[in-house]
């Protein structure tokens, strides 16, 4: 019969985890300040910092402290720790970025991809950049776990890319978690770039701390998340929130998806299904008070966000993207949005520089920081358990 008591080893894996999140958050520390910072005395301190060094994952910078008393040894994360893998696939280029347990980027590159690649370039692309910041004075670096963002939908239970019908980004079915296999030893997480800026407004955007808001965006594409309870919702299949193909008012007032109002009001780059941004803003910033072609986007997408309020009751509704955030349209929402059954307020998404790869790049450093403390936790609570 297990002992209602901790072992001493359960014990032990504590206190290196204060350690290793004292040091996380403050870069390097002296075992007195450790000490201060977690409340846990220095003898015991001192211990887990000398079985940390041991196993690796901490290491003595050679810095000393100044000042009264007796100079004390600043220790810090080793710098060959575990590192995180952050990937961001939109329409035009391959982002990759190589994240350190402190949340800095080590390594970053981009790759530029051509209008309409299919899905042999953007994995040739994915396959290039992780080799880029992958790669390291002493050779290939592995790392421990990948957040992959994507501009189009991801299947939740395999993480590979889905195409559904009119989407403007044609990368079919690219399998992520395959093709990232070689350089990730862990866990591959992949997620639809529109749930992942969503995530990054929560944090620390428009609607920072709100558990449940809507993100609409509007750009090249279109697409939705719904946050509720603090979560995002994705769904059975990893498809919720897919809004191109809801029902809405077109420009001649009959029920049209919509997609199709950008074909009508002739703001579809030529040969795609994407929308030219370009012409839409000039349009509308051009256009006298009035104007149809804002009159119809309004009422178009004021008829998505009643179905979308009525079925997930926000808070608010956080419109973002390209276009989505300029100023006469999120005017003209929330003048409609007045008039609506369920209103909910609506507000512009912070001007942030991709905020998909700061989602998931938060992800990443959670994750991250969890499977560095677990590699202390796991072993101390099997041996509990015995």
């Amino acid at each position: 019969m297990p002992s209602a008591k901790p072992s001493l080893d359960l014990l032990r894996s504590l206190t290196e985890e204060h350690v290793l999140r004292a040091l996380m958050d403050r870069r390097r520390l002296t075992r007195a300040e450790i000490a201060a910072l977690t409340a846990i005395s220095k003898p015991t301190i001192s211990e887990g910092v000398r079985r940390l060094v041991e196993a690796g994952l901490v290491v003595d910078t050679g810095e000393r402290s100044s000042g009264r008393g007796r100079a004390g040894a600043y220790y810090a994360l080793a710098p060959d720790c575990v590192a995180a893998l952050v990937v961001s696939i939109t329409p035009h280029a391959v982002m990759a970025e190589s994240v350190d347990a402190y949340g800095d980027v080590v390594t970053a590159t981009e790759i530029a991809l051509a209008r309409d690649a299919g899905v042999g370039a953007v994995g040739l692309a994915l396959t290039e950049a992780v080799a880029e910041v992958g790669a390291s004075g002493t050779g290939r670096r592995r790392f421990g776990l990948a957040v992959v963002s994507a501009a189009d939908p991801v299947d939740r239970r395999t993480g590979r890319l889905v195409h559904l019908p009119d989407a403007p980004f044609l990368v079919g079915d690219l399998d992520a978690p395959a093709l990232l296999a070689d350089a990730v030893d862990g866990p591959v997480l992949v997620d639809n770039d529109v749930n992942w800026a969503a995530r990054a407004e929560r944090a620390t955007g428009a609607v920072e701390g709100s558990s449940d808001f809507v993100y609409l965006y509007l750009d090249e594409g279109l697409g939705c998340a719904v946050v509720s309870d603090g979560e995002v919702r994705r769904g059975h299949a990893g498809l919720a929130g897919e809004v191109a193909h809801l029902l809405t008012e077109g420009p001649d007032g009959r029920a049209v998806r919509l997609t199709e109002v950008f074909a009508q009001l002739g703001l579809r780059r030529p040969g795609s299904t994407a929308i030219d941004v370009d012409l839409l803003r000039t349009k509308v910033a051009e256009a006298p008070s009035g104007d149809t072609t804002l009159v119809a986007l309004g009422a178009a997408i004021s008829g998505v966000l009643d179905a979308v309020t009525a079925l997930a009751d926000p808070e608010v509704v956080v419109v973002g993207g390209a276009w989505g955030r300029d100023g006469a349209v999120v005017e003209e929402l929330r003048r409609r949005s007045a008039d609506l059954p369920r209103r909910a307020p609506v507000v512009a998404a912070l001007d942030g520089d991709r905020p998909q790869l700061a989602g998931a790049r938060a992800a990443a450093l959670h994750q991250l920081r969890e499977s560095v403390v677990a590699a202390v936790r796991a072993p101390a609570r099997e041996q509990d358990r015995e």
